[in-house]
């Protein structure tokens, strides 16, 4: 990716979520507390999936996926805001601020990609149990995984070359603590207008289906659902597509709530605090959603540990 500047800025200044003294070394604790935890517990997923062969179904496929995809999209903007903080200062590079929105962009349309993928795989093993694996076979599992990342780089590049399109900032100062594409977006003094469309055009094109497909999918879940007559069945199948919901709503709701409330108002620290939501607490809660209510996770974590155990010299 060939990086070119025609505006003449070299740098940016992430103004973060507060410029309160006091309140630097909570923040600070605070997001690095949270990215350890995210990190570790869905690097825990990845290594249980691909330790068991038990777990080598499509469903956890994706989730190793999914959990991966979370690493590299909280990787990709917490780390900056610790460090920032600890040297007290504030300032990324005009490459460096495109590096991060490009790495930003593919990461987090990965993840409601993968989410909607998860939607559909939930869908046919709950509507059509006795074709899932005909179905979701490992060739059309690796399809839609590249489909995924195809989209998701397409994506990137489209923000990119928006961004290159500008030729004169109305500011330096992005109300943020990583360089948010839509941020960017509203810092342009010309085609304020086409700017927006785009945006509109980019959100109800990578909003609309995958929002579109979830649903469909969770409406002929539940009708399939309500057709259980086991309530323990029932219960089982409501619990498990509730978090996924959860999840799904919680992600995509603050996600484009910041992406197009800012074509509208634009309301810096709102936006921020949003941003944590999609950027921080997602990916947190992943783990815990899909490992510590999941039965066959939690077997596994309890297998690989009797087996390092079991490894341990005497």
């Amino acid at each position: 990716m060939d990086i070119q500047n025609s505006t003449g800025i070299s740098e940016f200044h992430l103004l973060g979520l507060s410029e309160n003294p006091d309140l630097q070394s909570i923040l600070f604790g605070l997001f690095l507390s949270m990215y350890l935890v995210t990190v570790c517990g869905n690097l825990l997923i990845i290594l249980a999936v691909s330790s068991d062969s038990l777990l080598h179904t499509p469903m956890y496929f994706f989730l190793s996926n999914l959990s991966l995809a979370d690493i590299g999209f909280i990787s990709t903007t917490v780390p900056t805001m610790i460090v920032n903080i600890l040297t007290h200062n504030r300032v990324i590079s005009y490459v460096g601020c495109m590096t991060q929105m490009s790495i930003f962009t593919i990461f987090g349309c990965m993840d409601y990609m993968l989410l909607t993928v998860m939607a559909y795989d939930r869908f046919v093993a709950i509507c059509h149990p006795l074709h899932y694996l005909v179905i979701m076979n490992p060739r059309k599992c690796g399809f839609l995984i590249l489909m995924s990342f195809f989209f998701s780089l397409l994506e990137s590049q489209v923000h990119i070359f928006l961004i290159f399109q500008i030729t004169n900032f109305k500011d330096v100062e992005i109300d943020n603590f990583f360089c948010d594409p839509s941020e960017l977006l509203n810092l342009s003094c010309s085609i304020i207008f086409s700017n927006n469309i785009v945006k509109i055009f980019l959100g109800s094109i990578y909003g609309f289906f995958p929002i579109s497909g979830i649903l469909f999918s969770y409406y002929k879940i539940v009708s399939s659902i309500l057709r259980i007559s086991s309530s323990g069945g029932m219960y089982k199948a409501f619990s498990t597509c509730g978090s996924h919901l959860a999840v799904v709503c919680l992600f995509l709701g603050t996600g484009f709530w910041v992406y197009l409330g800012s074509t509208v108002s634009h309301s810096p620290r709102k936006g921020a605090v949003a941003s944590v939501m999609y950027t921080v607490v997602t990916p947190m809660l992943n783990p815990f959603i899909y490992s510590l209510r999941n039965r066959d996770i939690k077997g596994a974590l309890r297998r690989l540990h009797s087996r390092n155990v079991s490894h341990l010299p005497t």
